[in-house]
């Protein structure tokens, strides 16, 4: 048999929560929440429900949560799209994320990626015959070089995939880096992918910049989001894209197949829960609280904090505690000491190594202070 991806192996989330289940470890490797949904929300889908909306939506996506979602954008983002030709409801960001780069990347195309990145981005490019072309960050700013990916772009260039805030950098972009992806793919037909997964899970006072603020880069971009972020509910797998017509159309074609539609009865309550803008804006103070009651015991710890200003997850650098890979240090970790994380070389397709570990933080406070307790004695 000849595999598609010979060189993937199972993903490290699944392998670290594996190992963490298996010695009882606190997981703090996998971006799930450990408190519960909103009980509003819960309800509005069991009343849904009830209701009877419990079969087949359209294809898009129920128009009321199109039309909510429209209202957001234009209020946060200043961008007006149409609800029934500009957004598309998903199974979560990565069937969005799969979907659309199947919709656009062929035999040869290239696609740059910026690493450290979400480990779907790759095999989903070398899936449907493409080439990933890596940029490669370093700790602790993360910052992007635009000449090199000026350099970098060339006639089979076909796509560009950016994430902010990012996983698992915690760095965000600035409006000069969108400004400038913007000049870059001026006048060509490059397709931009913004994963704005975490666009509510922003701290410091600092803003958001989604594509979808830039008219002109917005219009050869899909910019694809996730309820089960914004919500702390990540098991329902839903989430959405917006893309200017012409590529929603190509978008909406594999999405067809893909999955189709998407649950009923939660579209319906989020329509209506979405109406209440204090149900995300409240997200950065939130997490902002989380990170700084984890980090904030940390101080006499030998692990480097490396500033996070995104997304709800902390590095930590074990540069002055061992020499170790990290791959080899998170295992021992999660055996020896009894809390999971994630080795940030699974980010690199080199595995590149920097003596840094991903740590999530959307737990309650009493697992980040019995993780802390740990961190503090190693």
């Amino acid at each position: 048999m000849i595999s598609k991806l010979p060189k993937t192996e199972t993903s490290i989330f699944a392998v670290m929560s594996g190992l963490a289940n298996q010695h009882n470890a606190i997981n703090l490797s996998q971006g799930f929440p450990d408190f519960e949904v909103s009980k509003e929300l819960i309800d509005l889908i069991y009343q849904k429900m009830k209701e009877g909306k419990n079969q087949y939506a359209p294809m898009p996506g129920v128009l009321e949560l199109r039309e909510s979602l429209a209202t957001k954008i234009e209020n946060i983002y200043g961008l007006k799209v149409n609800p029934e030709t500009e957004i598309t409801i998903t199974a979560g960001a990565t069937q969005a994320l799969f979907t659309a780069i199947t919709a656009f990347v062929g035999q040869g195309d290239e696609a740059i990626i910026f690493e450290p990145a979400y480990d779907s981005y790759a095999p989903a490019v070398k899936l449907n015959g493409g080439i990933p072309k890596y940029i490669s960050l370093e700790s602790p700013h993360f910052k992007i070089d635009w000449n090199q990916v000026k350099d970098l772009i060339s006639d089979k260039t076909k796509m560009i995939i950016v994430n902010t805030p990012n996983n698992p950098g915690g760095f965000v972009f600035e409006e000069t880096d969108m400004k400038q992806l913007e000049e870059l793919t001026r006048d060509t037909e490059i397709i931009v992918i913004s994963d704005e997964v975490y666009e509510h899970i922003i701290f410091d006072s600092l803003l958001h910049q989604s594509a979808l603020k830039f008219s002109e880069l917005y219009q050869r971009t899909i910019a694809v989001y996730s309820f089960g972020k914004t919500f702390h509910a990540t098991g329902w797998k839903m989430g959405y894209v917006v893309a200017p017509e012409y590529l929603m159309k190509e978008f909406r074609k594999v999405h067809q197949f893909n999955v189709f539609c998407v649950n009923t009865p939660i579209q319906y309550a989020l329509a209506e829960y979405l109406k209440v803008e204090n149900n995300y804006l409240s997200l950065p103070s939130f997490y902002q609280q989380k990170r700084d009651f984890f980090v904030n015991r940390l101080p006499n710890s030998r692990f480097k904090v490396i500033p996070t200003h995104g997304t709800y997850f902390q590095l930590l650098d074990y540069s002055a505690i061992s020499d170790k890979p990290e791959f080899e240090f998170a295992q021992w970790m999660t055996i020896e000491k009894g809390l999971a994380s994630i080795p940030v070389s699974s980010f690199y397709h080199d595995k590149k190594n920097q003596q840094i570990l991903r740590f999530a933080f959307p737990k309650e406070e009493e697992t980040l202070e019995k993780a802390v307790a740990i961190l503090n004695k190693i």
